[in-house]
């Protein structure tokens, strides 16, 4: 018996206890990260392959010693997430067909468990696409699917050649502070304030001019004030130090803000936006919270994800009626949630697989109740290109 399947076996017999004894409904209350909605991939890490329409315990991690919490994954069958814990290390769990886990297996796996050889980390990224990227002592590491070179390290590998199965090193980037990634596209924000793009590229998303897929990191020009990044599927956002946002890429529903549905490869203003303190983006809509703890939202709304009340796609940010002490946003593909800071959690838009945990499948243009007030949350999750909801 060799000493690495032993120490498999234990942590796999450890995390079984651990979702034994962890409620299948959370309380309200209890520790554990929650999770829910679509479970087709093991996205969230319950053992199970079965869809959650409430809030349900992630087996063995507590939210007290989760730093950073991401999801990511094209559909529901590649869908995976990853754990950033205090202590520099990563879990991951869900679908790996791409060796997005970053384990070394392509082999999926419903309940979290290390990323051998990752520490010392200080931000993460799932990404829509199935890939995943790592910040360690400011340089970026990335693993899984990379046929637009969405990994950065030089090349640009079909599916068919084998994915990367454990991390990379991303070429030529170092002081980096926090990553994003989208559909087939990776930002990386510098302690300087620049941006830095790479992957995919057919509608703009690297905001560097052009069209043009790239395989190792470009700088976007224009901007060298930026505190804060997000990556839609085919969009990216970018807030200033002075409180405005940035979007370029694709803007067929208007995700880019500006009053019009035309693509753009270079940073353009988003309209009518001031005292932004936070951005995310979800598949092709975007949101800003402002500092009054209200939320603006823009783009695809074909499914109430704005959370307007309409299902009207909009070119220009509109407020999310009735939603206020906010705290944390999350967007997925085709729903949103919010944290606020009665550690509530609300959600809106496609409820088809339960991802807005309100016990139900019925769809919502405006926000409903997956946890109560002093549920303990203060964070959200959720995948740009999936139907999984999650809170810690």
């Amino acid at each position: 018996m060799s000493y690495q399947w032993y120490a498999r076996a234990t942590l796999a017999a450890a995390l079984a206890l651990a979702a034994l004894a962890a409620p299948a409904h959370a309380e309200p209350r209890d520790p554990w990260v929650r999770a829910w909605g679509v479970n087709t991939g093991g996205q969230l890490g319950n053992g199970t392959t079965l869809d959650q329409p409430t809030p349900g315990s992630v087996a063995g991690v507590a939210r007290s010693n989760v730093r950073e919490l991401s999801a990511g994954g094209l559909n529901s069958s590649t869908a995976f997430t990853l754990a950033l814990l205090g202590d520099g290390t990563v879990l991951s769990w869900g679908g790996n067909t791409s060796g997005q886990l970053g384990n070394g297996t392509t082999t999926p796996q419903g309940f979290p468990a290390a990323v051998a050889g990752l520490s010392g980390v200080s931000s993460v990224a799932a990404a829509g696409g199935s890939f995943a990227l790592a910040v360690r002592g400011g340089r970026v590491l990335a693993w899984g699917t990379n046929p637009y070179g969405q990994l950065g390290n030089g090349v640009a590998t079909p599916d068919k050649d084998g994915p990367a199965t454990r991390p990379v090193a991303v070429q030529s980037l170092n002081r980096v502070k926090d990553v994003s990634g989208g559909c087939n596209h990776s930002v990386a924000l510098r302690e300087d304030g620049t941006v830095w793009s790479w992957g995919r590229n057919a509608n703009g998303q690297l905001g560097i001019g052009t069209r043009t897929d790239r395989n190792t990191p470009q700088k976007v020009p224009g901007l060298d004030d930026v505190v804060a990044i997000a990556a839609g599927c085919t969009h990216t956002l970018a807030l200033t130090a002075e409180g405005t946002v940035k979007a370029w890429g694709l803007n067929s529903k208007g995700q880019l803000g500006n009053d019009s549905t035309e693509d753009s490869p270079v940073p353009v203003d988003v309209q009518h936006l001031d005292d932004v303190t936070k951005v995310f983006a979800g598949a092709y809509q975007s949101y800003a919270l402002l500092a009054d703890g209200t939320v603006r939202a823009w783009g695809w709304n074909g499914h109430g994800q704005l959370g307007d009340g309409t299902t009207v796609d909009r070119t220009t940010p509109v407020p999310v009626p009735g939603l206020s002490g906010v705290q944390e946003l999350a967007a997925g593909w085709q729903h949103a949630l919010a944290v606020l800071v009665d550690q509530s959690v609300l959600a809106w838009g496609n409820n088809s697989n339960g991802q807005l945990g309100n016990g139900t499948t019925d769809s919502s243009p405006t926000p409903v109740t997956a946890l109560p007030p002093g549920s303990g949350a203060t964070r959200v999750a959720a995948s740009v290109a999936n139907k999984s909801s999650y809170a810690y």
